[in-house]
């Protein structure tokens, strides 16, 4: 294979890539975008080239951001009876699970819906805000295994179609109106299933390309 040589001062990706999971070894070339390679012996994807640029990337992470913060400070709607109407929070209602005596609900609604999408978003935001500036973001390989770990925990897709089957159920016994909380929380399903889409691979490669 030919070797790969960097000029001085200027960095290079490792010239080498070991297929996973068969070994086999092949020489790294640049991919075109969205472009993938795969192994020749048991076709699995070796590496591909990302989708979004990291500008893209940081904006959708930043716009989830706000979605986020601005969800969870909105009421989700309001439920009216004999005149009374009481609106709740995504917060209020998890207090509200804890003081009915089921906190173990409490928690892990606390857990899926707020603090795993939290963390997730914080950290994607972390490593691409010091990729956008051609920096190694600190603590890079631990966040990548973070985000692995905290993929499959973040539900706020799983609570806004519960929430839209609890209110089409209780719409009958109460006077709904909804509030700008579910509009949020619609856009921040949107915008984090966008963001947990990005491929961590891609991250490793972006890092490489971008630091030296």
């Amino acid at each position: 294979m030919e070797e790969m040589r960097a000029r001085p001062g200027e960095y290079s990706m490792p010239p080498l890539i070991v297929c996973e999971h068969c070994d086999a070894v092949y020489q790294r070339r640049t991919l075109a975008r969205g472009e993938s390679a795969r192994c020749q012996r048991c076709h699995a994807v070796l590496y591909r080239a990302p989708w979004l640029s990291v500008h893209a990337m940081l904006a959708l992470t930043v716009t989830a951001m706000l979605c986020f913060v601005m969800a969870n400070s909105w009421p989700i709607v309001a439920l009216g009876l004999n005149g009374k109407d009481n609106a709740s929070t995504l917060w209020g209602a998890i207090i509200a699970v804890w003081g009915a005596g089921v906190p173990l609900i409490a928690v892990l609604a606390a857990l899926t819906l707020f603090f795993f999408p939290l963390a997730q978003i914080l950290l994607f935001t972390w490593v691409l805000m010091f990729l956008r500036f051609h920096r190694r973001p600190p603590a890079f390989a631990p966040a990548m295994r973070a985000i692995r770990l905290l993929r499959p925990w973040a539900m706020i897709e799983v609570f806004m179609l519960g929430t839209l089957v609890a209110l089409t159920k209780v719409s009958s016994l109460f006077d709904l109106e909804m509030r700008p909380g579910v509009i949020l929380f619609a856009g921040l399903t949107v915008t984090l299933t966008l963001v947990t889409t990005f491929d961590v691979r891609d991250l490793w490669t972006l890092k490489q390309e971008r630091c030296r």
